[in-house]
């Protein structure tokens, strides 16, 4: 399937590690231009991505939840690409907190900023700059039904979706909003990646009886799904949320 990707202005917030790397490394396989902002540096993975695309990719250093930092990337973005974005990916997220029924505030407000506060800042810095293109927040399947995430994250994943729906409307009809929504995602030192080596029988067992696949989604399947959405391919799919899980949630 031809995607039609060559020459578009990327922009992935969150994107040094794990599924945004392999967002941004998909992107410049498909011949885009990609402008990269996280809020730590990984040099290795930067590295080997510079050296093998040069000409194709940027990378800026800011913290989401700071929009006045973001605000700065973004002018050094517009300055590269004369005011132009095509593409908008919202990727920041950690779900590693206490498992508590309600956490403390501190952990609560944190988590809210991390999950939920970076994608807002995100479309509100960005989407002016979109005159015709694509948006796509990475959320999860926590955010969908209950799995036994941490109830912070889970809420702050489902806001996310609920957001992008009515983004969808309000930014109709020349930029498409949708929700990518992994569900167990193997990343490497990622949380599963702990888990599985710590306790993997009690790691099989889940996947036998949780998932209808019977194993871990990849940061490929997910970045396939997120260009699938940036396409043209994609062109009269706008608002929706698209469920990226091995088939754990069909039951819902």
């Amino acid at each position: 399937m031809k995607l039609y990707l060559d020459n578009k202005i990327v922009v992935v917030v969150g994107g040094s590690q794990g599924i945004g790397l392999s967002i941004v490394t998909k992107f410049l396989q498909e011949n885009a231009f990609v402008h990269v902002i996280s809020r730590n540096s990984y040099y290795e993975s930067e590295t080997k991505i510079a050296e093998s695309y040069p000409n194709n990719v940027f990378f800026y250093r800011s913290d989401a939840t700071d929009e006045l930092k973001l605000k700065a990337s973004r002018d050094e973005i517009l300055k590269r690409t004369n005011g132009e974005i095509d593409v908008l990916i919202a990727n920041v997220g950690n779900g590693r907190n206490p498992v508590n029924p309600i956490n403390d505030q501190d952990v609560w407000k944190n988590s809210w900023d991390t999950n939920f506060e970076t994608s807002l800042n995100t479309a509100r810095v960005f989407s002016p700059s979109i005159k015709t293109g694509s948006i796509i927040f990475i959320s999860s399947i926590c955010g969908i039904e209950y799995v036994g995430a941490p109830t912070d994250y889970s809420v702050a994943k489902a806001a996310l979706i609920s957001f992008s729906k009515i983004l969808s409307h309000k930014l109709a009809p020349n930029i498409r909003v949708n929700v990518v929504a992994p569900g167990n995602i193997l990343t490497k030192d990622g949380t599963w990646d702990k888990k599985n080596k710590e306790n993997p029988l009690e790691v099989e067992k889940m996947l036998n009886e949780l998932v209808p696949l019977k194993r871990f989604g990849t940061p490929d399947e997910i970045a396939d799904t997120v260009l699938f959405l940036a396409s043209k391919s994609a062109s009269f799919i706008t608002g929706s949320c698209i469920t990226v899980d091995g088939g754990q949630t069909v039951r819902f």
